[in-house]
């Protein structure tokens, strides 16, 4: 499945165009791309640029993730966020952990992320909010639970970014159950007055949604 619904040579302008990753994350990426299997669920140049300018936008000062794979989105946000905030970021792969924590211990911003190792779903409920921002990028079909779970944690004016909300297309005609629970939480957040939302067409769709 293509993780972004533009042409190769639009994307690599864009990300030529935009602020460029540290010489870390590069080489994060290029550990990613050479040990881990299904590398492509690490978000892209852009998309990770985006995420460190909305953590900067918000002026957030506590950040969650749900799905960190090895660490590349966790570090861009966590660079956004000042000498003093926390960033906590929960995933079930233990061997994309241990990838994702080398990178943090040798990043300064390392310092800011805290790691839940396990079920995002029962880790949840032990979390003390607020947060001014949340990141999701775990399994699918769990997105509209994730929702429902994130919302009461977010601070007012705080914004929550799902990521792989277009799905390569697939919620025009959603037929498995991760097409179908993608266009589930589409739907949920588009009706939800409860928020301000935006869905983006960045890489492979990214849903934001405000909380009034």
């Amino acid at each position: 499945m293509s993780l972004t619904l533009v042409p190769d040579e639009v994307e690599a302008y864009a990300a030529e165009h935009s602020e460029r990753p540290s010489a870390l994350l590069e080489e994060l990426r290029e550990e990613t791309y050479a040990k881990m299997r299904d590398p492509q669920m690490q978000v892209g140049a852009v998309e990770g640029a985006l995420l460190r300018l909305l953590v900067r936008l918000s002026r957030a000062r506590r950040v969650l993730e749900l799905g960190t794979f090895t660490g590349y989105s966790a570090l861009m946000m966590a660079e956004g966020l000042p000498e003093d905030g926390e960033l906590i970021t929960c995933d079930l792969d233990e061997r994309a952990l241990e990838m994702a924590r080398r990178y943090f211990a040798r990043s300064p911003h390392g310092k800011k992320i805290r790691v839940r190792p396990g079920p995002a779903l029962q880790t949840l409920p032990a979390l003390e909010g607020p947060f001014d921002f949340a990141f999701v990028d775990a399994d699918k079909e769990s997105y509209p639970r994730y929702y429902d779970a994130i919302l009461p944690l977010l601070s007012r004016g705080g914004l929550l970014a799902f990521d792989n909300a277009l799905w390569s297309g697939r919620v025009l005609h959603p037929v498995g159950e991760e097409d179908r629970a993608i266009a589930a939480l589409n739907e949920k957040v588009a009706g939800d007055a409860r928020v301000e939302k935006v869905l983006l067409t960045v890489r492979d769709g990214v849903l934001l949604a405000y909380k009034r």
